[in-house]
């Protein structure tokens, strides 16, 4: 399977590479890290991206690495993201500290939602957010998402549902 690259103005949304390591288990390793089930290990870490790349060959889309466009700097991590136990597929990101404040998570998660509706057809996608995560909590809202809920994860705890604009919405 190849994981296609998505590009935005500032961005490309490409596969992860081993060069993205030390990047992303800095991330997995800090605080930052703690809504997505961090800090971890390095150890950790690898497994963890080791499974982005996996989703995409299991499901047929996944998560990608969300890299500066012309440094190729990783920045974060963004995609479709769809574990067994969630409710349905969801539109995730994570920002590495060098993403940070910058618009970046919103210009990814955007290109992500465009994905999902115009390249695999969907008509609706959700986005599982912390109530105490105030930054995903202000995007998910930016994004024009609606509060759908909730659900309990038996790590996570319970996180609420927001629901992106259908694709007839956006229309």
């Amino acid at each position: 399977m190849t994981i296609p690259t998505v590009t935005t103005e500032r961005l490309t949304l490409r596969a992860p590479q081993l060069s993205d390591f030390d990047a992303y288990a800095d991330f997995r390793g800090s605080d930052r890290a703690a809504f997505v089930g961090g800090p971890n290990t390095p150890g950790q870490a690898w497994q963890q991206l080791c499974a982005l790349t996996g989703q995409w060959q299991l499901r047929g889309y996944g998560r990608w690495m969300i890299a500066d466009k012309d440094t190729d700097e990783p920045l974060g991590v963004t995609g479709l993201h769809h574990p067994l136990e969630w409710p349905e597929a969801e539109v995730a990101w994570s920002l590495f500290a060098a993403g940070e404040g910058r618009g970046i998570a919103y210009e990814a998660a955007l290109a992500v939602r465009t994905y999902a509706y115009e390249t695999l057809g969907w008509s609706t996608v959700i986005s599982c957010v912390d109530s105490k995560n105030a930054r995903s909590l202000a995007l998910a809202k930016r994004l024009g998402c609606t509060r759908d809920g909730q659900f309990t994860h038996e790590v996570f705890g319970t996180m609420d549902v927001w629901r992106h604009p259908s694709r007839e919405a956006l229309a």
